[in-house]
């Protein structure tokens, strides 16, 4: 051990040492390496690392070039920290994406509202609100009314999406994760019921992957929306506001006890970090002079925002039907 030693480290109590070497070329060469090699490594393991975590926030963020913000309903915060958690701060921040929606076709008229998902003016609604109409008015939080057409329609799903005319600097809804709802949570709901527009009411979810069947006739559910009882539909073996007809589809819903009334179709359920969850479509809303009851009844349903997004694309295209 001692040919490692300096010449000038002396130990009294070892016998003298012999003359001193320097060390070979190859084990100092080997040994002056080491801490580069490392140096190295970490570099490489921080590079991948500080590469996972760019993916990962890319992931989680979701921006996307078609201008709709697609994020988790618990990763992104609408809602100012100060206003956090409340219905106040939800309705502030995203009563500007909702719009009311007014559509006429030969076979009547009808009142839905819709989600701003562009800046340039893309609106997701239900097909029922839209579908077969000639004329569409879109009226925005900020009162002003711009013409709309219809961009695709997914009758299967009771989506619809359409584009208003020289629209732009709209304010556009941050699209949540459906998949993260829990029954209990608390929402939000907002849109135009019975023409009210930027109506706010909130409550819970009741349940989840509801099979809610509605029908597929256009015509039928104007005339519908022009009796005031609402969109027809089927739920747990019943039918509500009137016959659903022949021509039908069944989709899973979110189920909510916030109110919802006719004209709330096509509105937004929001989570209370001003996320969209669903797209609120069908809804029981007793009305008339004979019935016992007045208002929502706290029975409505909502069609996930995930199956929104997973359309958006066909719906795009132009898909129709």
């Amino acid at each position: 051990m001692s040919e490692n030693l300096p010449p000038h480290h002396v130990n009294p109590e070892w016998p003298p040492p012999p003359a001193y070497a320097p060390p070979a070329p190859g084990p100092a060469h080997k040994r002056s390496r080491g801490p580069a090699k490392l140096l190295v490594a970490v570099a490489i393991v921080a590079a991948a690392v500080g590469g996972t975590t760019a993916y990962g926030v890319q992931e989680l963020t979701g921006g996307s070039s078609t201008g709709v913000t697609a994020s988790s309903a618990t990763e992104t915060d609408v809602v100012p920290a100060s206003m956090k958690g409340t219905v106040a701060g939800v309705a502030k921040s995203v009563s500007p994406s909702i719009v009311e929606i007014k559509a006429a076709s030969s076979s009547g008229s009808a009142t839905g509202s819709g989600v701003i998902v562009t800046g340039d003016g893309e609106v997701v609604t239900n097909n029922h609100v839209v579908s077969g109409a000639s004329q569409i008015q879109v009226r925005t939080h900020d009162g002003k009314t711009y013409s709309a057409r219809v961009v695709g329609t997914d009758s299967s799903k009771d989506l619809a999406l359409i584009k208003l005319e020289d629209a732009s600097g709209l304010k556009a809804a941050t699209l949540g994760d459906s998949d993260g709802v829990r029954v209990g949570d608390q929402v939000v709901a907002i849109g135009s019921p019975e023409g009210l527009t930027g109506t706010v009411t909130s409550g819970i979810v009741s349940a989840l992957d509801r099979d809610v069947t509605v029908s597929k006739d256009e015509s039928q559910g104007q005339q519908q929306w022009q009796r005031g009882g609402g969109w027809p539909f089927e739920f747990g073996g019943q039918e509500f506001n009137g016959d659903t007809g022949g021509s039908t589809t069944t989709y899973k819903a979110i189920q909510t006890d916030a109110s919802l009334n006719p004209g709330n179709s096509g509105g937004a359920l929001i989570d209370m970090n001003g996320n969209i969850i669903g797209i609120n479509s069908a809804m029981y809303a007793p009305s008339g002079a004979e019935s016992s009851t007045a208002g929502s009844v706290g029975l409505g349903f909502a069609i996930p925002v995930n199956t929104v997004k997973a359309d958006l694309p066909d719906l795009r295209a132009g898909a129709g039907g």
